[in-house]
């Protein structure tokens, strides 16, 4: 138990009922664990801020209460029987943008980064502290829901035309050649910020800072940047190894071109 919860006093704190009446349980969680006593305290403790709960214990099922439960985000370990983590992250991509944090043991680095490849939005690490993991839930789901209808300042209907490139700010949607590329939340959002500031670059830090909401003390493995970034090159640019639209700042960051 030590290994993956920090402590299970900090993970059931007892709210009061003032500030569970001023709760809406509305948001759905699918928390995807086989480990029962990780599952237990998770759901205790995130019913208790508010959310709706479902559980699922192996790769199967997780797929299968995905698609019957129609969660508004999922956290999903990495190990799971009959199929892995990997395999249900790049499932709901398929067909899915809803949010997906993975859960991942500290030293597998490599897990990490090939469950950012699949699609999830975030991750958290083991041992991890349930508020940790509230915080990141509560992030992406602020960043993925919310609806900015002004941000392109001095563009018409706030739609930015690059190239063959249609990015529509109000409604958070991107057209590639007239054909709509489906984006996560959090894919849109790290474009926004760079398209938003184009000619700008922004070191790993402050995107993760902007578009993570991560604080600016929080270490953090900033190749979810990385990952991020090559994921949205591959779906925008015409030759993701040779990028033409967000460039890399060499120093610094990343950029989008000036426009």
């Amino acid at each position: 138990m030590e290994a993956v919860l920090k402590t299970e006093n900090e993970a059931i704190q007892t709210l009061t009922t003032s500030e569970l009446a001023e709760k809406e349980p509305k948001t759905k969680v699918l928390i995807v664990d086989d480990e029962t006593a990780i599952r237990r305290i998770l759901e205790t403790r995130l019913k208790l801020s508010g959310y709706q709960v479902d559980i699922a214990v192996d790769g199967e099922e997780a797929i299968e209460k995905f698609n019957t439960y129609h969660p508004d985000i999922v956290i999903l370990d990495i190990m799971l029987p009959k199929v892995d983590g990997f395999a249900v992250c790049k499932e709901i991509r398929s067909y899915s943008e809803v949010p997906v944090i993975i859960l991942s043991a500290v030293t597998d680095v490599s897990d990490r980064i090939k469950g950012l490849e699949m699609g999830a939005d975030d991750y958290v690490t083991k041992p991890f502290s349930p508020n940790e993991l509230e915080a990141r839930i509560k992030a992406v789901l602020r960043r993925v829901t919310d609806r900015p209808m002004d941000q392109a300042v001095g563009h018409s209907n706030n739609v930015i035309v690059v190239g063959n490139l249609k990015i529509d700010t109000s409604k958070r949607q991107v057209y590639k050649n007239n054909e709509r590329i489906r984006l996560t939340g959090m894919e849109f959002n790290l474009l926004e910020l760079l398209v938003s500031n184009s000619g700008k670059p922004f070191s790993r830090g402050d995107i993760l800072q902007q578009v993570w909401s991560y604080p600016a003390d929080h270490r953090i493995d900033t190749r979810v940047v990385d990952v991020h970034i090559s994921r949205l090159r591959s779906k925008l640019e015409e030759d993701p190894a040779n990028p033409e639209l967000i460039l890399t700042s060499r120093g610094t960051g990343y950029m989008f071109q000036k426009i």
